[in-house]
């Protein structure tokens, strides 16, 4: 299943939603995240855009990878942020785990997504899976350790 679909919302763009689940889809994603970063007004730093396009090809790696392989990528933007949102199969939260520098299995992902982003949480769905939202502010802003916040909510049937 591969699908690209713009709907309106009452925000400042429309968002740009992509549906996916097959290893040819982390490049697509890239793709879709750079040609959304291109549309904006006003325009991304050239930073951002680049650290849009590593958020969101990390976090549909994270899906393939880890998640049952489905996952629905949907990107908006507001005046003052761009925001990614991943919703999965797997109701299990992200799990931080020492990078492997050997044997290749990992381990990266995570920890850069959570110190790329701004504001990140993890939201478990109504029924199976959990929905990954992901903040990244349009301005510059100075590089901080790895200690980013993560908050995970209630299930929202229990």
């Amino acid at each position: 299943m591969n699908d690209t679909t713009t709907t309106s919302t009452a925000g400042p763009r429309p968002p740009v939603v992509l549906e996916d689940d097959s290893p040819a889809g982390i490049p697509r994603a890239r793709n879709v995240a750079r040609a959304f970063a291109d549309s904006l007004a006003p325009a991304l730093t050239p930073h951002t855009a680049e650290t849009l396009a590593l958020v969101v090809s990390e976090l549909a790696t994270n899906a393939l990878r880890h998640c049952g392989g489905h996952y629905i990528l949907e990107l908006s933007a507001t005046t003052d942020a761009v925001n990614v949102t991943v919703s999965d199969l797997n109701p299990a939260p992200p799990r931080e785990r020492t990078p492997d520098l050997n044997d290749g299995t990992g381990g990266f992902g995570w920890q850069m997504i959570r110190r790329l982003t701004d504001n990140i949480t993890v939201t478990p769905g109504p029924g199976q899976g959990k929905t990954i939202h992901a903040r990244l502010t349009r301005c510059p802003r100075p590089r901080r350790p790895c200690t980013g916040w993560l908050s995970i909510s209630a299930r929202p049937d229990a």
